[in-house]
């Protein structure tokens, strides 16, 4: 017996060696790398980090007005993608209560997710390109002229076509998570439900919500993850402009480190833009969990 408890001791030990390993090579080491370097105004070539102190956080909270407007266009692709969340939710319900052709649907939905980003983007650049794009055809073949306009270059509307591209890509991907976890809800508890004289929406609030609230949390933590680090769709179709009107917190951060060889001042954002991540996790996971058991248990 004490040579088997030795041999399972020696095997979870091993187990735990090489993810161990991995975590500190590719995670720990490299997120201390980056609050060093955040600390210095280093600039990506020279063999020596000056360090500079918080320098490269003052200036990056009183000097980077492009910083700030690229963290707004953020905020905006997350305005859209929280109002996609109850309609994804809504789609996933419908799906779950034994509509016809659901599996059709899910798959077809999930479909965008799985197509490459940069492909995507690439042709929803020319969907919407102002020179025989495709949409501006369907808005003039539905004798809609007169709403054509230059929907990637307008710096009223551009972000907003981008956002919802980001939410035509992702949100197949939210409904295949909710109608995963509203199969998970035992039949007994919902008939139950039915008859005690439960409608629609008290069903939804009171029994599938509390249920899925783990999958419900991960679709709202990443769309913020998300969204805070979308980098691709306004990369490729728009590259930011015209001037910084299109451009993301991670956008512009990258263009700090290899267009202006400020990598110490990239650094500094990244370290804020992991805080911010960090922040709204803590606060999803603390403050909305107990305000959502305290309606609970009202």
């Amino acid at each position: 017996m004490k040579s088997i408890h030795k041999s399972r001791n020696r095997f979870i030990i091993l187990s735990l060696v090489v993810p161990v390993i991995l975590l500190l090579i590719f995670v720990v080491y490299p997120s201390v790398d980056l609050v060093a370097m955040s600390f210095t105004s280093w600039d990506g070539v020279s063999p020596e980090r000056p360090f500079n102190g918080i320098r490269n956080y003052i200036e990056m909270f009183t000097k980077s007005p492009d910083l700030w407007l690229s963290l707004r266009n953020n905020f905006i692709y997350l305005a859209v993608h929280m109002v996609m969340i109850p309609i994804e939710l809504g789609i996933a319900v419908m799906l779950n209560s034994g509509f016809k052709g659901a599996k059709l649907v899910k798959t077809i939905a999930f479909l965008p997710f799985i197509i490459n980003g940069v492909g995507m983007s690439y042709a929803f650049s020319y969907f919407f390109s102002p020179v025989n794009g495709a949409f501006n055809q369907i808005l003039t073949g539905l004798g809609l002229s007169g709403w054509i306009c230059k929907w990637l270059s307008d710096p009223a509307i551009v972000n907003f076509v981008l956002a919802a591209v980001s939410a035509w890509r992702f949100s197949g991907y939210h409904i295949v998570l909710f109608s995963t976890g509203l199969t998970s809800i035992p039949t007994e508890m919902m008939e139950a439900a039915r008859i005690d004289g439960a409608n629609a929406w008290h069903q939804l609030w009171r029994i599938q919500l509390p249920n899925i609230w783990l999958v419900f949390s991960f679709v709202m933590f990443d769309c913020i993850r998300g969204t805070l680090q979308c980098f691709d769709i306004p990369f490729i179709m728009t590259n930011g402009g015209p001037g910084y009107a299109s451009s993301t917190f991670t956008l512009y951060t990258i263009d700090t480190a290899f267009k202006y060889n400020s990598f110490g001042m990239a650094a500094t954002m990244a370290v804020a833009i992991m805080a911010i991540v960090i922040l709204v996790y803590v606060f999803q996971n603390v403050v909305l969990k107990k305000m959502f058991n305290q309606e609970e248990a009202a």
